[in-house]
């Protein structure tokens, strides 16, 4: 029998309030956000967070990242970290210098550490040969206790999927897969350089499910070149007879100026904000008639998937990969450009390959930069957290978690409150700030209030827009 959802899942889509609102914010995967991260020494600190780890909540559940950055085409809108090449040599280097990493965390530890939640990551994991992979896993388990229900899950792109690589994979324990799909329509793939047949990604779904897969994520992305409401419409047709698990619908961040293969992309291409906004409403409105809970910020969910269930239940929390089911916990992250977070303590690796390899060369954590949180940091955090998680905030308890007068420590935001409440966006009442279901799209937006950092200092990053 379906899980069945509650309020929390409603959702109302409001365009008029939503283009009101629109503009550029974090995306809050963590807070203070990376753009915060003080470039210079983190290792020390990192350790000791590792070391408070093993002594005070050694059996805390453990999410473990690792970034596998290589692709062998550029997709014109990617913004992430990656590295375009045909050479599958360079993974072996890679893999050379990721065993290096793994055995200096390791080395911190009296015992191997238990983890519970697995992702790769990419640039595109499935770059890697199936000696490559298995090598790969093989290091992890060595390092790390893998719990037996662990949840493992992957990034996989159909159209680099050696024979055998999913076998391998549910043999190793991966029991979720990630894939990015964007957009059906060939014109649009051929805009973004991505030719994707629609068959080859139904073949892999088919494929991971009969291999125990049980739960499939589906990337799509509004906003692209060549994209409108039609083949938005065409697209989700096709999709929902898939019935993924899973569905995240991010929007298109175009900034040439930042990211260079976006430079590809003809600027006369680019849907206007009004096409833009009405392909949202229009993936939103199938989705949810689609019978889809919407889970937050890009986000929905068939009610029986764990996320779902893990919005109903309370426990569902952000990191740097989004929604994810677990309660608040650390994460360790491996390879170029991670970013790790224990206890207080955030540390990003190198960003540039030479750098990373560089560092591990002199023995040391390949760390760049960093950020140990405030007292002040960690009770805005919990806040904008239960914003994203929960769309509200109960006052009462959380000024027993954190021993604050909740009025006086928060006036200036509650002030800004009012205003939103003024336009439908949140309900106030003495005990809790309550997100309405025509907020909840712009759930961003209410978060961004609660960011001193934001407040207080000019933004050192271009973030994306909400919408």
């Amino acid at each position: 029998m379906p899980h069945q959802h509650s309020h929390l899942a409603d959702v109302e889509f409001d365009p008029e309030l939503i283009a009101r609102y629109d503009g550029s914010g974090p995306r809050y995967t963590s807070y203070p956000t990376a753009d915060r991260f003080i470039e210079g020494p983190i290792a020390a600190q990192y350790v000791t967070a590792l070391h408070q780890r093993q002594d005070a909540r050694s059996s805390a559940a453990l999410s473990l990242y690792v970034h596998l950055p290589f692709c062998d085409t550029v997709c014109y809108y990617c913004a992430c970290n990656k590295i375009a090449t045909k050479d599958r040599g360079r993974a072996d280097v890679y893999l050379n210098y990721l065993e290096r990493e793994i055995a200096l965390v390791r080395a911190e530890f009296a015992v191997a550490l238990a983890v519970t939640q697995l992702h790769l990551g990419g640039g595109t994991p499935t770059f890697l040969t199936n000696a490559q992979l298995s090598r790969h896993m093989q290091m992890l388990k060595q390092a790390f206790a893998f719990t037996l229900d662990a949840e493992c899950s992957i990034e996989v792109d159909p159209r680099r999927l050696n024979d055998g690589a999913l076998e391998l994979l549910a043999d190793h324990g991966f029991n979720r897969m990630s894939i990015g799909v964007q957009d059906l329509d060939p014109a649009v793939q051929k805009a973004v350089n991505r030719l994707q047949p629609a068959e080859l990604t139904q073949a892999v779904i088919q494929k991971g499910r009969a291999l125990g897969f049980r739960s499939i994520n589906l990337d799509l992305i509004y906003g692209l070149p060549k994209q409108s409401v039609s083949t938005m419409q065409a697209t989700l047709s096709t999709v929902l007879t898939w019935r993924p698990e899973r569905i995240a619908l991010y929007s298109y961040a175009h900034l040439p100026e930042r990211f260079m293969p976006q430079r590809r992309i003809e600027s006369a291409d680019m849907p206007s904000a009004t096409e833009k906004l009405a392909m949202l409403k229009l993936a939103v409105t199938t989705l949810l008639a689609a019978g889809y809970v919407y889970i937050g910020m890009d986000h929905f969910a068939l009610p029986e998937d764990d996320l779902a269930i893990a919005l109903e239940q309370g426990t569902l929390q952000r990191n740097f990969h989004g929604y994810s089911t677990q309660a608040d916990c650390d994460l360790i992250a491996l390879g170029v450009s991670a970013i790790s977070r224990i206890g207080d303590t955030y540390a990003q690796n190198h960003r540039d390959l030479i750098d990373y390899y560089n560092t591990l060369d002199q023995q040391q954590l390949p760390l760049a930069k960093g950020l140990v949180m405030t007292r002040d940091d960690e009770i805005r955090r919990a806040a904008i957290h239960d914003l994203l998680c929960q769309s509200m905030l109960k006052i009462a308890s959380f000024e027993q978690v954190w021993a604050i007068d909740f009025a006086t420590y928060f006036a200036p935001e509650l002030v800004q409150m009012q205003t939103l409440e003024h336009d439908g966006l949140v309900e106030l009442t003495d005990d809790s700030i309550d997100i309405t279901p025509r907020g909840r799209f712009l759930a961003r937006i209410i978060a961004m209030r609660f960011d001193r950092h934001l407040r207080e200092a000019k933004s050192l990053a271009k973030f994306s827009r909400v919408i």
